[in-house]
């Protein structure tokens, strides 16, 4: 298969994992533990079905969305994920460039390996920023500083990582600091030449820019993901983190990886303006409910006081429009843009965005719906909890005299 034949997100894996050794691919597309969470995530998508009316005129469909002030093309975006370089070279840029070229948000990660400097660069208008508490304050806050003097438009920090967990795909290939070349992996390489040569020709191990400036001066691209190895995650941190961000931070501040209703209301109360309801894709805590369990939870304890966006699992334009149903503003889409990216660059990473902009395009025309706003709780059929039956038919039809 190449990339102009991939006609859904399942096709854009196939195309991954023939080019990613299985050290990589696994590091992109495994959970925690036994997994369950990430089966947890589908099943709870799964579950809703969406309930179509006919007969409306949908000729034009508009997906325009507003999100934190600023107009976007759609109500989805690229989550926030880490050494994407390490899969394919320069993807933070190729991911940034995509989104800017579709209008949807790209949220950068602070562990990416291209800077944020460069990528605002390119794509200053799309391109939010995402960073961790760390051990350190201090880089906490030149990190906020950093964004603001670039201008970005949406800081997001990243709230369910107080520890690392059990990622028992990585531990068993070996994917872990300091990496070592067993003969597994070496054949794992030699059977992937295309991303091989790439990654000997780029040095190996890519160096995480946004943390170089904390590093020692000269330090190597290992000595930099020490770093940033010690410094996250921090399990010490509490409410603190999000009071010094917030003082710190004169935009709109997403709070992501919110899962308790209850933390929902305390990061509103302490001035967030948004909230990324996420089990980090299943890769944090296996026995975590999905995100899609709490949205409507959520949705019901904030009311619209904030803005609701929602990640994990994420796979079809259809799964967009349930979350838009059940209150979320948008989708944030993981794997699918990184095995995208890995897998054909730029290009892939721009397919990957009009497959969902189609997708959601055609369940829009198929609902009756004429622009977003059209979503809610009414479009939906909750399979756990069905409606009672009525005893009567709704409507009596009398034959004629």
């Amino acid at each position: 298969m190449n990339l102009d034949k991939a006609v859904n997100i399942d096709d854009m894996a196939v195309l991954a994992r023939r080019y990613l050794p299985r050290i990589a691919f696994d590091f992109i597309d495994g959970g925690v533990d036994g997994e369950v969470g990430l089966a947890r995530n589908r099943e709870a998508l799964d579950r809703y079905k969406l309930v179509p009316r006919y007969l409306i005129d949908v000729e034009k469909r508009s997906q325009e969305t507003t999100l934190f002030g600023y107009a976007y093309s759609g109500p989805f975006g690229i989550c926030p994920m880490g050494i994407a370089g390490f899969f394919r070279p320069g993807a933070d840029l190729m991911l940034a460039r995509a989104a800017a070229k579709f209008n949807v948000p790209y949220v950068m990660s602070s562990a990416s390996c291209d800077s944020i400097e460069t990528a605002m660069g390119e794509a200053p208008e799309t391109t939010w920023f995402q960073i961790y508490g760390t051990r350190d304050p201090r880089i906490t806050t030149d990190l906020i500083r950093r964004a603001k003097a670039l201008n970005v438009r949406v800081l997001m920090l990243t709230i369910d990582t107080p520890v690392m967990a059990k990622r028992e795909r990585n531990m068993r290939n070996g994917f872990r600091r300091p990496m070592k070349m067993t003969p597994s992996v070496i054949l794992q390489g030699l059977s992937r030449p295309a991303w091989t040569f790439r990654y000997l020709a780029k040095g190996g191990i890519p160096m995480m820019e946004n943390w170089r400036p904390y590093a020692a001066q000269g330090a190597s691209a290992n000595d930099v993901a020490d770093l940033y190895g010690t410094e996250t995650p921090a399990p010490a941190q509490t409410w603190d983190v999000l009071k010094l961000v917030r003082k710190a931070w004169p935009g709109p501040l997403a709070v992501k990886g919110v899962l308790h209703p209850d933390d929902a209301l305390t990061c509103m109360e302490m001035g967030a303006d948004g909230l990324v309801i996420s089990n980090h894709g299943g890769r944090q805590l296996d026995s975590a409910p999905a995100s899609m369990d709490m949205l409507p939870i959520i949705a019901d304890a904030v009311g619209h006081r904030v803005e609701l966006l929602i990640d994990s699992g994420f796979r079809r334009g259809a799964d967009v429009a349930k979350a838009l149903c059940l209150g979320a503003k948008a989708a944030l889409f993981g794997r699918p843009a990184m095995f995208s990216v890995a897998a054909a660059g730029e290009a892939g990473a721009c397919k990957m965005l009009d497959i969902i902009r189609q997708e959601i395009s055609l369940v829009m025309g198929q609902m009756g719906w004429t622009d977003v706003s059209c979503a809610g709780p009414h479009c939906l059929l909750d399979l756990a909890n069905p409606p009672p039956v009525s005893p009567k038919p709704i409507i009596q039809h009398r034959a004629s005299a």
